[in-house]
């Protein structure tokens, strides 16, 4: 596998860093997770429970090993230590200066041993006013610009049911910043600090609407933009049963479809219209959905080009047949739970997922003794 013979330190807890090292632990990493004697990562207790364990916890840790050492105690920094000499890859997501008062930041580290990538997740980063600032993914989101334009016009912002912050801007960046340092360490021979801010990450995303106003310095507006539902040919109808049909009409091949369809082709030519016609528009293609069910409109839509599908359960989604044909959903014996599948597809190297996730320090005396 790709990162077969690659140790990782995870010292990580709840969401961003171990959906990280989750992805490296896929990718044949060893992933060592370094938790404390009392109790472990904050994860394992959260409810439903699958064994001792959350449903939460075992899909982020899986295939990884786990350790309890108390980095406080002298005789488990010392274990730790011998750790971080073997060990290609740290990750933590402690506020700046906390790994500095326990005497393990990134410089005594690297003295230590100089191959080590060491990836820290953090709200706001190691540096600026905000740093050592707590947060959550609501406060992130919020502070980088994206929330203010979640929701439709004239209500109030509409929190996400995803953490974009945590997963998209933290996590991922994470281990994309892991993975150059390793590049780039194949080459230089040293290794490096990869500082991956959650704000930052966040305001990576903002490709669609940002530039724009860098450009213009016209503030944009909730619910008027070309991808958050302001337009009719990219919104969400309801149906005669209550359930929802999402349209994604955009280019005008897809919305003449879709306005033929349902009898409208009249509005073929109001595509690009002012936010009033599109409001407008909104409102009579909804009366007209509602004079059928979701099914009904799926099947009508079954063989027409418009990007028009139906708004899924997770009970219909892992039943879906292209989610079953990309083993989006991994059920096994030998993994005794179900699991979402791995997004990435290598055709050479692919990943798998390679076991349970941990007991609290399950690998303790096997990793220790080796040392």
């Amino acid at each position: 596998m790709p990162l077969t013979s690659t140790r990782v330190l995870d010292l990580t807890r709840l969401l961003p860093g171990p959906y990280c090292t989750m992805i490296l632990a896929d990718f044949g990493a060893e992933v060592i997770k370094i938790e404390h004697p009392n109790g472990g990562d904050y994860l394992r207790d959260y409810q439903p429970k699958v064994d001792e364990n959350s449903a939460f916890f075992h899909s982020l840790n899986r295939g990884k090993k786990s350790i309890t050492l108390d980095l406080k105690d002298d005789q488990d920094k010392e274990a730790f230590l011998k750790l971080v000499e073997q060990a290609d890859v740290l990750v933590e997501s402690f506020r700046p200066g906390v790994m500095e008062k326990l005497g393990l930041d990134y410089e005594i580290l690297r003295a230590l041993n100089p191959r080590l990538v060491y990836c820290a997740i953090t709200g706001f980063g190691q540096t600026g006013p905000y740093a050592e600032q707590p947060g959550h993914d609501i406060n992130f989101i919020s502070l980088a610009g994206l929330l203010n334009l979640m929701g439709e016009r004239n209500s109030q912002p509409i929190i996400p049911t995803t953490q974009i912050a945590d997963i998209g801007g933290g996590a991922l960046p994470a281990t994309i910043g892991i993975l150059l340092a390793l590049i780039a360490r194949n080459h230089s021979g040293k290794g490096q600090l990869v500082d991956i801010s959650m704000m930052d990450g966040v305001i990576s995303w903002l490709q669609a609407t940002l530039p724009n106003y860098l450009s213009t310095n016209q503030t944009p507006s909730r619910g008027e933009q070309l991808l958050d539902g302001g337009r009719a040919c990219y919104a969400v109808y309801e149906t005669k049963d209550k359930r929802y049909l999402s349209v994604g009409a955009l280019e005008p091949k897809f919305w003449n479809a879709f306005c033929k369809t349902i009898g409208r082709e009249d509005l073929t030519h109001q595509l690009e219209a002012p936010l009033n016609e599109q409001y407008r528009m909104k409102y009579e293609i909804q009366t007209i959905i509602l004079e059928k069910t979701l099914a009904g409109w799926v099947d009508i839509f079954s063989e027409v080009e418009a990007c028009v599908t139906p708004v899924l359960t997770y009970e219909e989604m892992i039943e879906h047949p292209q989610v079953i044909a990309r083993q989006m959903i991994r059920t096994s014996n030998d993994l005794q739970l179900s699991h979402i599948g791995i997004p990435i597809k290598l055709s050479d190297t692919p990943g798998n997922i390679r076991g349970q996730a941990p007991r609290l320090g399950e690998h303790t005396q096997e990793l220790l003794s080796k040392m």
